[in-house]
């Protein structure tokens, strides 16, 4: 009998000599075997399609992720979508942040699965020295990465999953990095994107390379239950939903920007924000856009060559993690502008220098609610 997901990864490595420490000892157990109809998934659910493991190999109670959405993404979040059941998430911030954030985690979420995400253009070695030495349960490796950062987290027993937007991007993560899965990223995600596909047209791709022993989740267009109903169908192993938990009371996202995000009627796809991170991102519109973006979204040629040069200032990126002293020195009406989000301790016109990253779904969200809540929101019943 083959096993659903090579999860298992942990079982592979206690089979080479290798022991792994975590403070969730149910994601170490050995792989439960594939099984289409059995009497634990048709008590949570025809839907999950006999997938129902990945719940007990991550620690959940529900088949939600929230995004690692940097420093949208604290400990206070994380935890509340823990202790509802869900995958919590702790962002890229300063190495002692991160260390602190996960012994915050810890504290208050015990026995849940600690997640982080590596935002690859903005990772340091300290980062993942942080990772292995607090010996994390999950990790979500973005934008970036290589087998030898796969194969450490391995080895501190942590399962890595990685994002990707296009099929040789999913090849490069399963069959040359080794990593346990996938994030399927659809291009109307919030935030930075890795394809142009929607998340929906991209899942088969996604499940085709992964073939039956390593799960995708899907990450794009994720508002409500029926939302995560159809990826459970379409065979996704989970949801990743990043702008319905931007929009919670517990995120720390500035109370206009997630107003903005409720009132829009549509996302831009743009390279503006780009200075030391030259990626395309989704967001919606403010002064800044309306001033250096074309009809198309892309950035008028002063933003969009400094962005193209500016690769390596990610490496400068401050120690404390403080993106609002990148915001200090913004302006709509100058032509550089960083990947910095709007949080609650800025002014409320600071919101139309920043990014305000926000995906598709946001249009189908009407109100900012409890992390918890938006747990129960997304999960099929």
């Amino acid at each position: 009998m083959t096993t659903a997901f090579r999860y298992v990864r942990t079982a592979t490595y206690v089979a080479r000599g290798r022991t792994t420490h975590s403070s969730s000892d149910k994601i170490r157990s050995k792989p439960v075997p594939y099984q289409e109809h059995t009497p634990a998934t048709r008590r949570i659910g025809s839907t999950y399609r006999g997938r129902v493991h990945i719940l007990e190999r991550l620690g959940i109670d529900h088949p939600i992720a929230q995004a690692g959405m940097s420093h949208m993404a604290p400990p206070a979040l994380a935890v509340a979508v823990a202790r509802a059941g869900a995958l919590g998430t702790l962002g890229t911030c300063s190495p002692a942040k991160l260390s602190d954030g996960i012994d915050q985690f810890r504290q208050e979420a015990p026995g849940r699965t600690v997640t982080v995400n590596l935002l690859m253009p903005f990772v340091k070695p300290q980062h993942v020295a942080v990772c292995v030495r607090q010996r994390i349960d999950v990790a979500v490796v973005a934008f970036g990465g290589d087998r030898e950062l796969v194969d450490r987290l391995h080895d501190c027993g942590a399962l890595v999953f990685v994002m990707v937007g296009t099929e040789s991007q999913a090849r490069t993560a399963l069959d040359g990095w080794e990593a346990d899965g996938l994030v399927a990223q659809g291009d109307e995600s919030g935030g930075h994107l890795t394809g142009r596909q929607p998340a929906m047209a991209f899942l088969p791709t996604a499940l085709s390379v992964a073939g039956n022993d390593r799960p995708v989740l899907l990450a794009g267009g994720i508002a409500h239950a029926t939302d995560t109903r159809a990826a459970l169908d379409a065979g996704a192993a989970g949801v990743v939903a990043g702008t319905r938990f931007l929009l919670t009371h517990e995120s720390p996202a500035h109370p206009a920007y997630q107003q903005r995000i409720l009132q829009c009627d549509k996302t831009i796809r743009t390279n503006l924000f780009g200075l030391g991170w030259p990626a395309p991102h989704r967001v919606i519109a403010n002064a800044a856009t309306f001033r250096w973006c074309r009809p198309d979204g892309s950035a008028k040629g002063l933003p969009a060559a400094l962005n193209a040069h500016s690769a390596a200032l990610a490496r400068f990126a401050r120690e404390d993690g403080d993106s609002n002293a990148i915001l200090r020195w913004q302006r709509p009406f100058l032509p550089f502008f960083s990947p910095a989000a709007p949080d609650r301790e800025v002014p409320d016109h600071w919101i139309e220098r920043a990014a305000l990253y926000a995906g598709d779904s946001g249009q189908r969200i009407t109100s900012v609610i409890g992390a918890a809540d938006a747990v129960k929101s997304l999960t099929p019943h």
